[in-house]
């Protein structure tokens, strides 16, 4: 009976997080039960179009670009043999730590009509006007996202090319089945669900970006929600886009679930995969330079170009001011993951102590801000919150005659709130994948031998996870550090991140100024690439 009492309540604490979690959703779709049709008919006839074409082209447009880069840079490093191609296998991921809106403006200080390269190709070719394309553009941003967002499609794809067996070579060949025509009609098809799992990555963190296109002045469904939220007021028809946006997410989820499960291959019983194979010397260097330039584009480039921003103009009250930033960044970062760290390991432990089926559901269902803008999220978090201090400030006036304040809203309580919702998943997956690694045995003879749940958690499981827990904490601590457009809505007065005071000075067209915080921002999140190389070296040893 006690141990049913305890599974009870272990299940219904996961309940109420989970509700919990998913209230910033649930609060988007309330909205609607105060739909205005006039404001919905103002929005058509002007810019609800716009948002939606925007949004589709830019969607599209990064599907493509980013899948293209994705499986030609991880079909030759997996397939092939050449000059680079060891140290380019995990270099290819470090564009995963440049945000698109730090590269959307360090692009733009170099590219911009009066920018260092026009001005050397007008004045060695001739010319007034601007002689490159204008990067400040739908076709601009399509560039920049897919820069940072091809090593989604290149891991997974890299993966599934890697791990494809040699005898399905052997067949192909004996077939006459070889070279464009193996790749196409054999290495694709059976890599096809991984490269579409990283294309539905891609383009569900395109749909989240506020950051480049706000400062690419591209009308989205992101910088529409802004607009209508602080440019009209209207905070319901802000939660309505934001509705609509987010269940555009989830049914794109849902969809590349659904053609993942018929897009199955499976491998035979033969485990010998593909060995690289040796091109001639003229190729070897055409695979080096194909791969090097998309690293330098989206990776190099940028990243030198920050640094000489940061060092041309530096000084002490410079960096006296970045220090202040660094500490308020720091210490909200590992605030809010030791937080989301907590929800995450009460989670995962709950499902493991009560082998409920429905907890496994649960623990999913709360993962599933991840996948949810942070734009939206914001919104979603601000209306039950808001209508929290509303009624608070009303009990308290009609007790002591005064206003309390934004109690909530206006502290760093919501902001928490709104990464563990946002990062829950990242946290989640990493505790209960250390938990499943820990044979259940061991609880038993432990169980046995009259220790309680806590000694159990304490003596046994937390030395066996520390690996797991340490990860998570620094993926959520990074992701949070990185945050922009959740950070840019919620944030106290008065209250700085390095993302936020970055995309402030990009905006106000400093962006010497802004280098530092970028490339601090860009060094921190190396450190994921770093632990995803060692994960996959550690995998394959």
């Amino acid at each position: 009976m006690t141990a049913l009492r305890l599974h009870k309540r272990w299940f219904f604490s996961c309940l109420m997080i989970c509700a919990l979690v998913l209230l910033p959703v649930l609060s988007i779709y309330s909205a609607f039960t105060q739909f205005s049709l006039s404001l919905w008919q103002h929005l058509i006839d002007t810019t609800l179009g716009l948002y939606i074409t925007n949004s589709l082209q830019l969607a599209i447009g990064v599907a493509v670009l980013s899948g293209f880069f994705g499986v030609s840079s991880a079909w030759l490093v997996s397939q092939y043999t050449f000059p680079g191609q060891r140290w380019l296998q995990w270099a290819l991921l470090l564009p995963m730590a440049m945000p698109a809106y730090i590269i959307a403006y360090t692009y733009t200080g170099m590219l911009d009509p009066t920018g260092p390269l026009q001005y050397w190709l007008r004045d060695n070719f001739g010319g007034t006007g601007a002689v490159l394309p204008e990067i400040r553009s739908l076709g601009g941003a399509i560039l920049m996202l897919s820069l940072v967002l091809f090593p989604y499609v290149y891991l997974l794809a890299k993966t599934a090319f890697a791990e494809q067996q040699q005898n399905m070579r052997d067949v192909s060949a004996s077939l006459g089945i070889t070279g464009w025509r193996y790749f196409f009609q054999v290495a694709i098809p059976i890599a096809r669900p991984a490269i579409f799992t990283g294309i539905a990555l891609a383009v569900m963190e395109t749909l989240a970006d506020y950051g480049t296109v706000q400062y690419f002045g591209v009308s989205t469904f992101t910088t529409g929600i802004f607009r209508t939220w602080f440019g009209m007021g209207e905070m319901h028809l802000a939660s309505q886009l934001a509705a609509i946006l987010a269940s555009f997410v989830l049914l794109l989820i849902f969809w590349e679930r659904y053609l993942r499960r018929d897009m199955a291959f499976y491998q035979t019983g033969q485990t010998e995969t593909t060995s690289l194979r040796v091109p001639p010397k003229h190729i070897q260097y055409v695979c080096s330079g194909f791969c090097i330039l998309l690293l330098s584009i989206a990776f190099i480039i940028p990243s030198v170009q920050l640094i000489l921003w940061a060092t041309m103009h530096f000084s002490l009250a410079q960096l006296s001011g970045y220090w202040a930033l660094l500490s308020t960044t720091v210490s909200l970062a590992i605030i809010a993951s030791l937080v989301t760290l907590g929800v995450a390991v009460m989670l995962s432990y709950a499902h493991r102590i009560t082998q409920h089926p429905w907890l496994g559901y649960i623990n999913q269902l709360s993962g599933v801000g991840y996948a949810i803008p942070g734009t939206v999220i914001a919104v979603g978090v601000l209306v039950p919150f808001g209508w929290f201090d509303r009624q608070l400030n009303f009990a308290w006036y009609a007790i002591f005659d005064h206003y309390i304040g934004l109690v909530l809203s206006g502290s760093m309580v919501i902001l928490i709130f709104a990464y563990v919702v946002r990062f829950l998943s990242v946290a989640l997956h990493n505790t209960q994948s250390g938990l499943d690694r820990i044979k259940p045995s061991m609880d038993d003879a432990a169980l046995a031998l009259g220790h309680s749940r806590w000694n159990i958690f304490k003596k046994i499981h937390m030395p066996l996870l520390r690996g797991s827990l340490f990860s998570a904490l620094l993926l959520v601590f990074v992701d949070v550090l990185k945050e922009l457009p959740a950070t840019l809505i919620l944030r106290p007065f008065n209250v700085n991140t390095l993302a936020v005071k970055a995309f402030e000075y990009a905006s106000d067209e400093r962006l010497i100024d802004a280098a530092l915080p970028s490339l601090t921002i860009v060094l921190v999140g190396i450190i994921p690439v770093i632990l995803l190389t060692r994960a996959m070296q550690f995998k394959r040893a």
